[in-house]
């Protein structure tokens, strides 16, 4: 089998998932049922089929793939550190200030300096009207798989800009998390002004976050209030948020942007295989499982494509466009959610969700979704597996955005050998 980072309890759900599939194909062969995948964790599965539970989707708090900079890092602190430097709910404080190097105007300034800064307090009487909550996957642009995929709740950063009373000479909105009082290690993100006042059709509000999974976001996971904003990679979504400034300036100052990142780049389609045989007996079908993610331009379909070891593809084609792809199964939403979630059922008011938690469009923007794809009749020989998705404008990975910066989307390979 194909050695793969996938988290392993994004993995458990995606299994669970796809192995009903096949079940309704028919097809349980030893590789579907019985197989040992090893990662880097040495995770070995070999699961009675009479404990398969339903698959839970959303990732626990502390299974998440964290990356993570500081030294030391804040929520390592011991508590009494924590409440000093404003690292727990009862000292947490947040600035929105103008930029002093910058003609911004507001007309009343919320700072620590001044006695007045946001504390939580305040923000949960925001919260009792104003609080949303959404699914959204957690991804790094410079790595090929999500970190994991959670229900965000909090109050949208505008409602407490608007507390601030911005005036003018405003053009973009920059924010940092707790950095030790050290510049070298402050992690900075920035928006435009009207991303973060407006939500453009049928997109979530970039949020102050506070819980993840119906639970108070822990230090890990960058409480007690972290910055999401639903349609960008994890870089935009600053954690220990400490400080909001408003500033003229017409460009974005990131970090990221000094490691040759496009700072500006909405998440993309794309597809991963998760678990298929490297080696197969011919006759027999060869399963094939995967995960999507689906990016700003939604997902419409997966493919998948076997092709010779051997065979030379035209070089004016290298996105494989003219190859015979065979589309996969987009598996349905699960029955249970999983997380924290108390009997894995989602809480009331999640943006696109029905009063019984049931989602009003599937595969949704910003999340994830599980495929899989059955081939047959294969004859003997050396093979790579292809797998790609296609949005909703009917683009096929990587386009529109081939780019590496700009988010990883290369089409995902896999060997396999089918013997007599």
């Amino acid at each position: 089998m194909k050695k793969f980072s996938i988290s392993t309890e994004l993995y458990e759900q995606h299994r669970q998932l796809t192995r009903r599939y096949f079940r309704k194909l028919g097809i349980t062969s030893p590789f579907i049922f019985n197989s040992t995948r090893l990662d880097d964790n040495e995770v070995t599965w070999n699961p009675n089929e009479d404990q398969i539970e339903e698959t839970e989707y959303l990732t626990p708090a502390d299974e998440f793939e964290t990356i993570e900079r500081g030294n030391p890092l804040p929520y390592k602190s011991p508590r009494e550190k924590r409440l000093e430097i404003g690292m727990e709910r009862e000292t947490w404080k947040l600035n929105v200030v103008p930029d002093p190097e910058s003609n911004s105007e507001i007309e009343n300034l919320l700072s620590r300096a001044n006695n007045n800064a946001l504390d939580f307090k305040t923000l949960m009487s925001l919260a009792e009207n104003k609080s949303v909550k959404f699914m959204k996957v957690m991804t790094c642009n410079n790595l090929s798989t999500p970190l994991g995929m959670g229900l965000w709740e909090g109050v949208p950063l505008r409602d407490v800009i608007w507390l601030a009373k911005p005036k003018e000479n405003i053009r973009r909105v920059f924010y940092y998390g707790h950095h030790n009082n050290d510049p070298k290690q402050m992690f900075r993100s920035s928006l435009p002004i009207g991303r973060v006042l407006e939500d453009p059709p049928g997109d979530h509000p970039v949020i102050l976050c506070y819980k993840l999974n119906n639970q108070w976001l822990s230090g890990e996971r960058g409480g007690p209030v972290r910055m999401i904003v639903p349609e960008a990679y994890g870089f935009k979504s600053v954690k220990w948020l400490k400080s909001v400034v408003l500033r003229n300036e017409p460009a974005a100052n990131d970090t990221y942007a000094d490691g040759n990142n496009d700072i500006d780049s909405w998440i993309k389609s794309m597809s991963l295989f998760v678990e298929t045989p490297t080696r197969i007996k011919s006759g027999q079908p060869i399963p094939i499982t995967g995960m999507a993610q689906v990016g700003v331009s939604g997902l419409s379909k997966v493919q998948v494509w076997i092709s010779p070891v051997d065979n030379k593809w035209p070089k004016e084609d290298p996105y494989f466009t003219k190859a015979p792809w065979k589309e996969a199964s987009i598996l349905p939403p699960p029955k249970k959610w999983g997380g924290e979630l108390s009997s894995g059922k989602l809480p009331q008011g999640v943006r696109f969700f029905d009063k019984d938690g049931i989602p009003k469009h599937w595969p949704m923007r910003y999340t994830i979704s599980h495929w899989a794809a059955s081939l047959n009749n294969i004859k003997k020989g050396k093979y790579n597996l292809y797998c790609r998705t296609i949005d909703n404008n009917g683009i096929a990975q990587p386009m529109p955005r081939p780019f590496k910066k700009s988010g990883r989307n290369s089409i995902d390979v896999c060997p396999i050998e089918v013997y007599s």
